[in-house]
């Protein structure tokens, strides 16, 4: 048997495993799935001491007990609330992220997604191809001079900042770890949630899933918003109450969304999903909401593709092999999470 370390890379697409089999092979044993980790197959499993996830693949307590050598989660994400952490800590796993692959990358999609909604150019495209030329209907807004409201001034919200001040916007951000010197050099300035919620023309969600912020977006802050705000998301689909935005569109108090992120957007994209024994009724309930959304003539949904350009994906897959390398070499990087890590034999 070999001592290379047995690495499971998961949601692979073709380019991945095209271009990487070779060099890997080199340091490791790599084995590549297309599917998520709820379809991974035990045999696969078994052996691998590291797993590599993208956001689809729940590793629950009940998927992360079916690798009983274990040693590292290398997701290949920026967050990692797809991952029992708890789970992880009690049996000594590791689990490093991408902390930086995408700062721009999200922030153009995130441009991308409000200039979409203030010039309705999904409306105008969709009247276009039936040969209607005809502008009725179709007049924008301007962002000059519309206030941007920012939630996380992270790497990502920092560039999305940046653009908006380039675009003349009035920005304001709120975040509980306040980055001063950044607001001195953008020119943006901090405010409490209440207030950015009371007072931004565009509200972008630019912070992490925790419990905390599960629904961040709910029913009683969506009506506290000025009417006709729009809500832009390519963060995590859990921060926004989906029947709650639902309701908001619906009575106009909020005049469109730009979404790239759902709640449960792994059910839209694996329907098999809906025979599962963990399949519930609520899940059922948010995929019908979501669907409702997607019809929605003022929301537009975009299928988490925020982080998917050439350059972005390129640094996703760099970080996640130095990963991999630097704590099987006993300098582990990334790491999220409390463990113990002992230097191993192998050194990829």
């Amino acid at each position: 048997m070999s001592d290379k370390p047995k690495v499971v890379f998961l949601e692979v697409e073709d380019w991945f495993r095209r271009t990487m089999a070779d060099p890997l092979r080199e340091h490791m044993v790599p084995v590549f799935l297309d599917g998520t980790m709820e379809q991974a197959p035990d045999a696969e499993l078994a052996n691998a001491r590291v797993i590599s996830p993208f956001v689809h693949s729940t590793l629950d307590a009940a998927q992360l007990g079916r690798m009983p050598r274990l040693e590292l989660v290398a997701t290949r994400s920026t967050g990692f609330d797809h991952i029992d952490m708890a789970w992880c800590a009690a049996h000594n796993v590791a689990v490093a992220n991408v902390p930086r692959y995408g700062q721009n990358t999200v922030a153009e999609h995130t441009f991308a997604l409000m200039l979409n909604l203030t010039r309705r150019v999904h409306e105008a495209w969709e009247r276009t191809m039936r040969g209607d030329f005809s502008l009725h209907g179709l007049r924008g807004w301007d962002l000059r001079g519309k206030r941007l409201g920012v939630v996380g001034t992270g790497s990502i919200g920092l560039h999305v900042i940046a653009i908006a001040r380039g675009f003349l916007m009035d920005v304001v951000a709120f975040d509980p770890f306040r980055r001063d010197d950044a607001a001195d050099i953008l020119g943006y300035r901090y405010v409490t949630l209440d207030e950015l919620i009371e007072t931004a023309d565009v509200i972008s969600l630019h912070c992490p899933m925790t419990p905390e912020n599960h629904h961040l977006l709910n029913a009683q802050r969506l009506a506290r918003t000025k009417k006709g705000v729009l809500v832009v998301n390519t963060a995590r689909g859990g921060l926004i109450d989906t029947a709650a935005l639902l309701m908001a569109l619906k009575s106009g108090q909020v005049g469109g969304a730009g979404l790239d992120v759902l709640e449960e957007e792994d059910m839209i994209a694996e329907e098999s999903e809906l025979l599962s024994e963990h399949f519930d009724a609520a899940r059922l309930q948010r995929m019908m909401q979501n669907h409702v959304l997607a019809k929605h003539p003022r929301v537009i949904i975009t299928p988490h593709i925020g982080f998917n350009s050439e350059e972005a994906v390129r640094r996703i897959t760099e970080t996640t092999i130095g990963n991999i390398r630097a704590f099987f070499a006993g300098s582990p990087q990334n790491v999220v999470n409390s463990v113990r890590t002992t230097k191993q034999e192998t050194q990829p």
